[in-house]
């Protein structure tokens, strides 16, 4: 069954064995995971007011001015710099945007993509300079949000429950 009490392809007296109920639930796991901690993250900095700041300890300007000249973009750094506080609240959105949608699974392909995009440009700036690269934490979250770009939330989520309503409505 999926999480709106319909089931797949299996019939009514069918039995599905363990595997393929695990296999059903596998992105779940991962996907409250995504959620949550992209809104933690995305509410810890906006309610920040240190990083939200062009200046300082702890701010973004400070952490990107401190990374330019070992990303692998500088140019994405000096766009950023452009707008330091206008770049922290852009960030912050994003990641409390990409996480509610993750969590309550609408629109969730789109965004498992704005996460795997946040990911791969903090990769490319922020922990490029990790050494070895898999020290640095961003590499591991874009990788993992690929699973849920390809396959979306197809349980216990808007998306699911607004598919299931439309297939009734034809």
């Amino acid at each position: 069954m999926n999480g709106y009490g319909e089931r797949g392809s299996y019939g009514l007296g069918e039995r599905r064995t363990l595997r393929e109920q695990a296999s059903t639930y596998a992105l779940l796991p991962l996907r409250i995971f995504l959620g949550v901690t992209f809104v933690y993250a995305g509410l810890d900095k906006l309610t920040d007011s240190a990083f939200l700041s062009a200046t300082g300890n702890g701010s973004i300007g400070e952490m990107m001015r401190g990374v330019r000249d070992s990303s692998a973009i500088p140019a994405l750094v000096d766009l950023a710099l452009k707008s330091p506080e206008g770049f922290g609240y852009a960030i912050a959105t994003g990641e409390l945007l990409v996480g509610l949608g993750t969590l309550v699974g609408l629109w969730a392909r789109l965004a498992a993509l704005g996460g795997a995009l946040i990911s791969l440009s903090l990769w490319l700036t922020v922990s490029w300079q990790a050494t070895p690269y898999y020290y640095g934490n961003d590499l591991p979250y874009l990788m993992a949000w690929l699973p849920l770009v390809l396959a979306g939330a197809p349980l216990f989520s808007a998306d699911a429950f607004l598919a299931a309503r439309r297939r009734r409505s034809m």
